[in-house]
């Protein structure tokens, strides 16, 4: 079986100015090791939490290039992929690139300029653990112009969509949905199973991006990781330098809080096992 349903997140990795600093926050802030990297691809380093693959670091080869993390959607066509996107009115950037023995990837953007990643793995799949403390646990793209993007990414990755607040208002959230007969890899938090066995996977949200958003910000994806305590996490980004950008509150699906490391690089932090309220 395959380890990922098509369209699901798999993977994600932050380009970062400074590899070395880059280790030491994300090591003391989400408990993650790091692999040795070779000599060809010595600016490429992947994180482990209990010696599972739970995320990737890259020394940035350009300074002009974002500081970001990326989240890379699953793919068993990444041809295929690129032309619908093409087709949908998205970009290529990069690729569709083979990745030595590991797979093959390709950078996209969606019509209002977020970019995101498709990996088709080989060597590696992808997360090896998800949905806990120290490893990946959901997406967001944020957006302003969700007439363009909605449908963009029903067309090329078949996402249906569960609106969650009202249309046009004050939280215009969609939640995307994919289904398939797979089981997907890792622990998976959002999966149903209907009558005749096909599983409903929960993949990421869309939030429309109202006048409380700074006029400035671009659209872009947000990755949310898991952490044991969520007030305890924000201290600990203080105390290495990052920034809070939300402070901590609650939610039904977790305590959780935007913050910024120490070069720059945005995600959220989520506690899961502390839900509040009705979902």
């Amino acid at each position: 079986m395959d380890a990922f349903v098509a369209g699901e997140p798999c993977w994600a990795d932050a380009m970062l100015p400074d590899l070395e600093a880059g280790k030491r926050f994300y090591g003391e802030l989400l408990g993650w090791t790091f692999d040795e990297g070779d000599d060809e691809r010595h600016s490429y380093t992947l994180a482990r939490r209990d010696d599972k693959i739970v995320a990737g670091l890259i020394a940035k080869p350009d300074g002009r290039m974002p500081t970001v993390w990326n989240v890379y959607f699953a793919s068993p066509d990444l041809t295929g992929t690129a032309a619908r996107v093409r087709k949908a009115g998205g970009q290529i950037i990069t690729g569709p690139a083979v990745v030595g023995e590991a797979g093959s990837l390709l950078m996209a953007a969606d019509p209002a300029d977020a970019v995101f990643g498709v990996w088709q793995g080989a060597g590696h799949e992808g997360f090896q653990e998800r949905n806990g403390p120290g490893s990946f646990c959901w997406t967001e793209l944020y957006t302003r112009d969700k007439d363009a993007v909605d449908p963009f990414y029903r067309q090329v990755f078949g996402f249906d969509a569960e609106q969650i607040g009202q249309a046009d208002g004050p939280f215009d959230y969609e939640v995307w949905t994919v289904r398939g007969d797979r089981e997907p890899g890792g622990e998976q938090a959002g999966k149903e199973g209907d009558a005749e066995g096909e599983q409903k996977v929960y993949v990421g949200g869309r939030m429309r991006m109202g006048t409380d958003f700074p006029a400035e910000l671009p659209s872009h994806f947000v990755v949310y990781f898991g952490v044991e305590d969520c007030d305890r996490a924000v201290a600990t980004v203080r105390k290495l330098g990052g920034k809070v950008d939300r402070e901590p509150q609650d939610s039904p699906h977790g305590r959780l809080a935007s913050v910024t490391d120490n070069q720059g690089t945005h995600f959220t932090v989520i506690d899961i096992s502390s839900r509040t309220g009705e979902e």
